[in-house]
């Protein structure tokens, strides 16, 4: 919504005298009017008014209320924010209750009092002003447990509250993501952000162990057991008794050990291998993996209900190059921690090093970044890390300057909305500009500047 939506008023009323009436009422607000549900809804989508007032018996149905709820219901539908306040008769308290249960803000009772009605209308705009605040300070609030964690990715910010949000639970945790993301990191403060921080947080990466291994270490072994096993070993399940055991590359899992595992999962009981006592474990599961699961148990390769089992809540973790600005954040914390450690003293990236940093693909995500940066701080031998430093390909720098370039990026949204729109309405001007909420010199404009036809 626009800055001038926080006191937009949208007045829908079909009896124009008592519209007249109520715009001269609530004169200190920015008033606009319709007459029916067609006019309100492009109003609505031309200012994006924070709050509408509007009758239910609206035409073709004046005398019933079944065209205002289905107003209400579109308004709420396109802009759930909008405070609605429902203007009914006397001895409409039924329909009145009904619209507060569908989402409206409020209601009031013709003829109404104007000193209370903008009483009324300046509660929903602070109600909606308070509304959107709070919203802003979420996106940008970070758990505490995961402050380690550098980001301003939305959707990397709403998967660190998902996090916090689970950690107190004893629900099994599966981190979905490609190489690189992080998912360690994520797990490690998943640990910290719950009641077993106190305890261990143990990981082990299926892929790493040969396969004839995997299951000493993770259930440990009796003395005898095998060749070699001159005393009794507990796995990596037992260690982290208490605590929180991370199955880093559970894809990887051997498809022999996948049934041990659910069993342990069930029953939350190992034997360790050699071993017939039953051990109970109380332990936290999360996993990880770049795998499709899904895939994988499709052709047998993954048991379906230890699928089931592990991934209880499913968390998808976005790759570098989908993280808006975090590249190049992350780029300015690693140089700053690696030339702490190297004794580089000040150690800055030079503009074309940032540039290029923004525009590469990371497909070894985080790890390569870091990497990257690592060696660039090393064997940069003056203050500023050039892009010769980092050693990337680069890209056409001018391409990356224009992808920045704020008319050029508003141009080809406005011309793609226009196109849209213009193939919705089948070509009809006048529909069209209703659709994008312009009136329709404006969208013959529009259309001339961006050389539309």
């Amino acid at each position: 919504m626009s800055s001038d939506t926080a006191r937009s008023l949208l007045i829908v009323e079909d009896d124009l005298a008592l519209q007249k009436q109520i715009k001269w009422s609530v004169d200190k607000f920015d008033s606009v009017t319709a007459q029916d549900r067609d006019s309100a809804m492009v109003q609505l989508r031309r200012h994006s008014p924070a709050v509408v007032t509007m009758d239910l018996g609206l035409p073709p149905d004046a005398d019933g209320v079944a065209e205002g709820f289905r107003l209400l219901e579109q308004i709420l539908t396109v802009e759930p924010d909008t405070k609605v306040i429902v203007l009914t008769g006397q001895n409409d308290q039924a329909n009145a209750l009904r619209a507060v249960a569908l989402g409206a803000y409020d209601f009031f009772a013709k003829p109404f009092e104007p000193d209370l009605l903008n009483l009324t209308i300046e509660r929903a705009f602070r109600m909606f002003e308070l509304q959107k605040e709070n919203r802003r300070l979420q996106s940008m609030y970070q758990p505490d447990a995961l402050t380690g964690l550098i980001t301003r990715d939305p959707e990397m910010l709403r998967v660190c509250r998902t996090i916090e949000k689970v950690a107190n639970t004893t629900a099994t945790v599966m981190l979905l993501g490609e190489s690189g993301t992080g998912k360690e990191v994520l797990a490690r403060g998943l640990h910290q952000a719950s009641s077993r921080k106190n305890e261990k947080f143990v990981a082990i990466n299926c892929a790493a162990i040969p396969e004839n291994l995997l299951e000493s270490e993770l259930f440990g072994y009796e003395k005898g057991a095998f060749t070699g096993a001159a005393k009794t070993t507990l796995g990596k399940i037992e260690l982290a008794n208490g605590g929180t055991l991370m199955l880093d590359e559970i894809g990887d899992l051997p498809f022999s050990l996948q049934a041990k595992l659910l069993r342990f999962i069930q029953e939350r009981t190992i034997e360790r291998v050699g071993g017939r006592q039953e051990i109970p474990v109380d332990v936290r599961i999360v996993c990880a993996t770049h795998q499709d699961l899904k895939a994988l148990s499709k052709e047998s390769r993954f048991r379906e209900d230890l699928y089931y089992r592990l991934a209880e809540i499913v968390i998808n973790i976005p790759p570098l190059r989908a993280r808006r600005g975090d590249a190049a954040l992350l780029a300015f914390a690693f140089v700053r921690r690696f030339a702490r450690e190297q004794n580089r003293g000040s150690l800055n990236l030079s503009e074309e090093s940032v540039r290029l940093i923004e525009h590469h693909n990371w497909p070894g995500n985080i790890r390569e970044l870091e990497n990257c940066i690592k060696r660039a701080v090393i064997m940069s031998d003056s203050n500023h890390i050039l892009p010769e430093d980092i050693g990337l390909d680069s890209p056409s720098l001018e391409m990356a300057e224009k992808s920045l370039d704020l008319r050029a990026v508003r141009d080809a949204a406005e011309k793609n909305a226009i196109i849209a729109a213009l193939g919705r309405v089948n070509g009809n001007i006048v529909k069209a500009a209703e659709l994008l909420g312009v009136s329709r010199p404006t969208l013959y404009d529009l259309m001339h500047r961006l050389g539309l036809k």
